[in-house]
């Protein structure tokens, strides 16, 4: 007890001494940063890919590598690290709720010499301590997807809030005589829970045809968004849709759903794209899900941090792609990696 008390201690030391370091540096929204670029606009902006020092190694951590999404994206860090010849160490978290795990994991990546670090931290604040750290050792720290430190220099991701908005369109356009609908919501306070509830709740909310009854945390976890839903569905017999801040609660919902002998009345939409969501997209079972291309993002963000090592200053946001994946177009978005970014950088070039 007495060395996790000291181990804490040293933590918030750290993040008061960053915080102060960082004052310089607006707290960062990274769905409305304003200095962003697109993912697929990095080579005409900065040119082909640079050369590196020799020796040069990343290292990354997430929140745990229990969720696909996030082993998902740490294949991604894999396949750009071999593609140039960068070795990458990517470590986790136990659970996605171990935030003190994941903040010694960081540090140790800090200390070992890595010449770049990657986070996707468990809170917007549990990994703030690192921003000093790293900035000692002149490490520089890329925020990968998710939550967000308010002041990290350099975020890599998607528009979460946009993951909400997107689902609460296809009602309106699916269901354009309403209804009540429900949100399962991830880890509470977490940037992208709160952007990706608030993007579902205030766009599904405008036309006045839509209710949202309910409203409550999954935390991310299967089980509690099951039991969750079946509460919402006791008591609400007659909702038409749920969404969920991410798959695996989806999947959990789906369950609930299916328990409740209501699956042809209530649509059920996750965000991030797993593979079991796809599965069950292609089942008829989960209606749709809010892909943010997780191999892809690994990619884009591992090439945005080692611009950073060969000096380049990338603008403070890098935004990466989503897209609303139902039944008619999962094809489309899970085929080979090559065919997946053709059709991506189609979108892009398209929503110019």
């Amino acid at each position: 007890m007495k060395f996790l008390l000291t181990t804490v201690a040293a933590g918030f030391m750290a993040f008061n001494v960053g915080a102060a370091f960082a004052q310089d540096l607006a707290p960062l929204n990274s769905d409305t940063e304003k200095d962003r670029i697109d993912w697929s606009q990095l080579e005409a902006k900065f040119g082909a890919f640079p050369k590196l020092p020799d020796g040069t190694r990343a290292g990354a951590v997430s929140k745990t590598l229990t969720n696909e999404y996030w082993r998902s994206l740490g294949e991604g860090y894999k396949t750009f690290g071999d593609k140039i010849g960068v070795p990458v160490v990517y470590q986790a978290a136990q659970s996605e709720g171990d935030q003190l795990g994941q903040l010694t994991v960081a540090e140790g990546l800090v200390t070992q010499g890595y010449n770049v670090l990657l986070v996707s931290p468990q809170t917007d604040s549990n990994l703030q301590p690192i921003i000093e750290q790293a900035k000692a050792a002149n490490v520089p720290v890329v925020n990968v997807n998710d939550a967000v430190i308010p002041q990290a220099e350099h975020y890599v991701g998607n528009v979460q809030r946009d993951n909400g908005v997107r689902v609460a369109k296809w009602f309106i356009a699916n269901r354009p005589e309403g209804g009540k609908v429900a949100i399962i919501e991830g880890q509470a306070g977490v940037y992208a829970a709160v952007q990706r509830t608030d993007g579902f709740k205030t766009t599904i909310s405008e036309g006045g045809k839509f209710e949202v009854v309910a409203s409550v945390p999954g935390n991310w976890d299967r089980q509690m968004s099951y039991d969750a839903a079946t509460n919402i569905l006791q008591q609400h017999p007659d909702l038409i849709g749920f969404y969920a801040n991410n798959d695996g609660m989806a999947l959990g919902v789906v369950e609930a759903v299916k328990a409740a002998g209501l699956q042809d009345k209530v649509a059920v939409f996750g965000t991030d794209g797993i593979s079991d969501a796809y599965a069950a997209i292609r089942a008829g079972e989960l209606t749709g899900t809010v892909d943010s291309f997780p191999v892809l993002t690994g990619e884009v963000a591992l090439e945005s941090a080692l611009r950073l090592v060969a000096g380049q200053k990338l603008p403070r946001v890098v935004a990466t792609p989503q897209a609303l994946i139902t039944k008619d177009n999962a094809d489309l978005y899970s085929g080979a990696p090559e065919d997946v970014r053709k059709a991506l950088l189609k979108d892009a070039e398209s929503a110019k």
